[in-house]
Order: structure tokens, then sequence, then C-alpha cells
């Protein structure tokens, strides 16, 4: 029973970073997002951005080099039910306001959802209604 315990304890703390790692840090995962959009806070402008893992646990990367951003993104992985079926990006949306919240991978379960910022928060507060808008995305 002690073994048993302990293989599920190593079990959940292992999880994560096997999720983590299905998003290998040479696979960049691009999208044009037509719209200004908020992450973490910030404010970005429409463009094209890459998506990528990067060497520190649980953190992606977010660039568009020609707009000037770069930004590291904490992601906590979660499990779906299928497979995701494209690449892609989920965005909530408040009336004309976007807000970047997760990545799904195409044929993986994990889906990586992005933590909420302040404003959203302050929406969700409001009892304002989301609709989830979803970007497919390509391997770059």
């Amino acid at each position: 029973m002690k073994r048993c315990r302990w293989m599920f304890a190593l079990t959940l703390t292992l999880l994560p970073l096997l999720a983590t790692a299905q998003l290998a840090s040479t696979q960049r995962i691009g999208t044009q997002v037509p719209f200004e959009f908020m992450v973490a806070n910030k404010v970005v402008p429409a463009g094209t951005f890459i998506v990528q893992a990067t060497n520190i646990d649980r953190m992606l990367s977010l660039s568009n080099r020609e707009r000037k951003v770069n930004m590291f993104l904490a992601a906590s992985p979660d499990e779906s039910r299928t497979p995701a079926a494209d690449y892609a990006l989920v965005f909530h949306r408040y009336g004309n306001q976007y807000f970047l919240r997760g990545m799904k991978l195409k044929g993986s379960r994990t889906i990586y959802w992005f933590a909420q910022g302040k404003a959203e928060i302050e929406l969700l507060a409001r009892n304002l209604p989301a609709t989830e808008e979803i970007l497919l995305a390509s391997l770059q």
C-alpha cells in the first residue's frame, strides 16, 4: 500500500512536466491574430504570433518580431476528453475585448491555460458573458 501511494505521488509530480514536454522547444506554432488582445495585463497588437516552449518548466514564449512583442507566459496544463483536431489559440471575448486564454496542440489532450489578467477578472466580476474564439494555428 505504501508503494502504491508513493507511485501515485510520483506520477502526480511528473505529469505536469510530461505535459509541457509535449511541445518541444524546437516546435513553433504560429497564427495570424486579426485583433488586438490582452495577455497577463498587457495589450498586444494584432499580427502574426509564434508560440513555443522555453527551457523553463511550464513557461511558453509569445513573440512577434514585426511588432517587437516578446513575452513569457506561465502555462497550466490541463487534460481534455478528446485530442485536439488542430493547433489553435483560444481567446475569450467580452464585447470587443479579447483575452488570450489557452493553446491546443494537434493530437494532444493537453490544453495549456494562461492566467487571467486583472481586466478579465474585473469583467468576470461584472458577470459579463464571454464567448470563446478559436484561431487555428500551424507548425512553423
